[in-house]
């Protein structure tokens, strides 16, 4: 009865045109898969990139500005044309002290002896001399050396030696300030004929008064070496 099966009918062939289209079209959508992709790891990458710029890079700070004088400063005058002078140590170190060979060279161009005294060899004629207050200077250092005020005082002849006869002389040594005093502790005796004539040049020293020294029209201190005579007919 069913021996005769019903036969399917014939499928139906694409034809060429429809198998190129589907080709193309599959290869667009992969062409678009890549591109995407491709585009997504760009991305990605650039994203990175700039993470790491942003945690790499270093915030630069602001430079300072140079600080500016006030208006109303007054600029130091300039120094003077002249040549150094080397001053007096009042207290002489008995060992060699340590030389510190970082420190600048000295100029042998400002020790030349000419022009004004306490400038340098680079400074301006008519420039002012800077003058360290603190630190005396020889006689010969000074323009204006110092003088002793007459009737100002003088050492009080011991009575034991003067009745005895003895006569002899001190010569001391001590710091004239820039107010014409012997600086206090500055007083030495560097040679003496009796320890009394060395007393009393030291009582009188204090109550003595003096000219002060001069560099460049300011008053310094000086150095000074001085006798003293002890003799009956004075």
């Amino acid at each position: 009865m069913f021996n005769n099966l019903i036969e399917s009918g014939p499928k139906q062939k694409k034809g060429i045109g429809g198998s190129v289209a589907s080709t193309l079209a599959h290869a667009a959508i992969v062409f678009g898969m890549i591109v995407a992709t491709k585009n997504v790891g760009e991305t990605i990458a650039a994203e990175a990139e700039q993470v790491t710029k942003f945690v790499v890079e270093e915030k630069k700070e602001p430079e300072p500005e140079p600080e500016k004088p006030p208006p109303d400063a007054v600029a130091a005058p300039p120094i003077a044309k002249g040549f150094q002078v080397l001053t007096a140590p009042v207290d002489i170190p008995d060992v060699i002290p340590e030389i510190d060979l970082s420190k600048k060279l000295t100029n042998e161009a400002d020790f030349s002896g000419r022009g004004v005294a306490g400038g340098v060899a680079s400074g301006v004629v008519g420039g002012s001399v800077p003058v360290n207050q603190d630190q005396p200077f020889f006689d010969f250092q000074v323009e204006k050396p110092v003088a002793p005020i007459p009737g100002s005082g003088s050492p009080r002849y011991p009575e034991i030696l003067l009745s005895a006869g003895v006569e002899g002389q001190v010569l001391g040594q001590f710091v004239v300030d820039t107010l014409g005093r012997v600086e206090s502790g500055s007083f030495k005796v560097i040679r003496s004929d009796h320890d009394l004539f060395a007393a009393a040049v030291r009582s009188a020293l204090p109550a003595m008064r003096f000219l002060p020294a001069e560099v460049g029209g300011r008053k310094v201190k000086q150095l000074v070496q001085q006798p003293f005579v002890f003799n009956r007919q004075r």
